[in-house]
């Protein structure tokens, strides 16, 4: 046979491979996604966010929508935005999400390689002490080789076909991870910016109680200094102020722990970056928010995503376990030159080939391989259950945002009827006070009621720029997308 001859036999084996590979069957499940959930609630009930009260800002859901790509920009607060950027280039953690996404991306790319022939060359030179050189008639020598071979395992049953596959998943798991880490370190700054927020308007209120406090204690020294009142009245009074003094050290606390945890969100320890101080005052609490029908949500959502993409792995795990229960053909070649002397290395008498195929049937694993197949049946159940259960964890996460938010608005409107009632009801006992018509026991009484009324409502008021941020979390969304 000529070198014409063998190249054209050659080329007709790597056709018949091609072909054989694309004529040969897939086996195990073609992998399909659940059905989304129909209906267009999330609670039995239909879900209204109702007003907040006098000077408060309402709020409506808007059904059918998604939320916007940079969501947090809905609170209108330049240090927010800020802050946010600063944690997108400096997260560690969304940095190692990142860097397993490329590693995965690697590793199908890796696999995709078992679809083409494999080809190498090799060399190499030995020095031989043949029998004859042993019983006097030879000699020892050096003898030179060099040669290629290719090899290529055709995919009859889909095994190669379902590994890529199985690795894709992968690659989509891992870019969901990536988008799940995104979403949740947005989310925490939002929600540590609004803690120290909330920090700053239990500062406020706290400072409003205490100057209550040095107003009743002027008017009990007042009584007491004529006479009017008891030494123990002005001792109640100065009690009551250290009291409500004693408040601020587990705010200033809170605030610490706010800034810290912002400082770390960022990639800084808190001794190297600062915050930037937040307060309502710079946060603006959206006005509309985005109500994904059910359907959409699952497409949203970077953990159902991440699930999905899990159980198409799995799906695809089944297919190689079951392609490995079948005949395997491998067609292999060879070229290879060798001589004792390396200047006649390349001359035709040194040159030898081989084309071969070779086909393996399992016969017997000791039952390894059907355990296996039913192994990757079992870890597909798993899969599916882990995804229904994400499913309905993250509706039960939306419908108790929504209802979060109702309760809030009704929360701080009846908080701040309270507060108005105690306000009105302490002035008046002030001016009793004055008058010697009321006791000081009756003031400190309603003291304690405009206390209670005050921090409440500041501390509602921050519930709703807390639910606010965590319900955009809940409802995901594509446009977070980063890849």
């Amino acid at each position: 046979m000529n070198s014409s001859d063998r190249g054209q036999l050659k080329t007709n084996i790597l056709w018949m491979a091609a072909s054989l590979l694309a004529g040969g069957c897939a086996v195990g499940p073609d992998f399909k996604a659940p059905a989304p959930p129909g209906g267009d609630r999330y609670d039995r009930t239909s879900v209204t966010l109702p007003a907040a009260g006098v000077g408060q800002p309402s709020q409506n859901l808007v059904s059918g929508s998604a939320p916007a790509a940079k969501w947090w920009e809905a609170f209108e607060s330049t240090p927010l935005n800020e802050t946010v950027d600063l944690a997108l280039t400096g997260n560690p953690t969304l940095e190692a999400a990142s860097d397993s996404l490329l590693a995965a991306r690697e590793a199908l790319t890796a696999a995709g390689g078992a679809r083409f022939p494999q080809a190498d060359v090799s060399g190499g030179v030995t020095r031989e002490n043949p029998a004859s050189a042993r019983n006097g008639t030879g000699m020892t020598g050096d003898l030179y080789s060099v040669g290629a071979a290719i090899s290529y395992g055709v995919d009859l049953y889909g095994a190669t076909r379902r590994r890529i596959e199985q690795q894709s998943a992968v690659v989509d798991f891992q870019r969901d991870q990536s988008d799940a880490a995104y979403l949740a370190l947005t989310g925490n700054v939002v929600s540590a910016a609004i803690g120290a927020a909330g920090a700053e308007e239990q500062f406020g209120a706290i400072a409003e109680i205490i100057a209550v406090d040095e107003h009743n204690r002027q008017l009990v020294q007042l009584s007491a200094d004529a006479g009017k009142s008891a030494g123990t009245d002005v001792l109640a009074a100065e009690g009551q102020l250290a009291s409500d003094r004693a408040l601020l050290p587990p705010i200033r606390q809170q605030l610490d722990v706010a800034r810290h945890a912002l400082a770390i969100l960022v990639g800084r320890s808190p001794a190297e970056w600062s915050p930037p101080a937040f307060s309502f005052a710079n946060l603006r609490l959206p006005a509309d928010l985005p109500l994904s029908l059910p359907s959409d949500l699952v497409r949203q959502r970077p953990d159902i995503r991440a699930a999905e993409a899990q159980l198409h792995a799995a799906s695809a795990a089944v297919g190689v376990a079951t392609a490995q229960l079948y005949p395997s053909l491998t067609l292999t070649g060879s070229w290879t030159s060798a001589s004792a002397h390396g200047s006649e290395l390349f001359d035709p008498g040194s040159r030898v080939w081989s084309i071969a195929a070779g086909i393996t049937q399992p016969l017997f694993h000791g039952g390894s391989l059907r355990a296996g197949r039913r192994a990757a049946l079992d870890t597909f159940k798993t899969d599916l259950a882990l995804y229904r259960s994400t499913v309905l964890q993250a509706f039960g996460q939306v419908a108790d945002l929504l209802n979060a938010l109702q309760h809030d608005a009704e929360a701080l409107e009846a908080q701040q009827a309270a507060l108005e009632a105690s306000r009105a009801s302490l002035e008046l006992a002030q001016r009793s006070f004055e008058a010697g018509q009321t006791s000081f026991l009756q003031i400190l009484e309603l003291q304690r009621l405009y206390q209670q009324a005050r921090l409440a409502v500041a501390r509602a008021r921050a519930a709703r720029y807390v639910d606010t941020a965590l319900f955009f979390i809940a409802v995901g969304g594509d446009s977070w997308r980063m890849h």
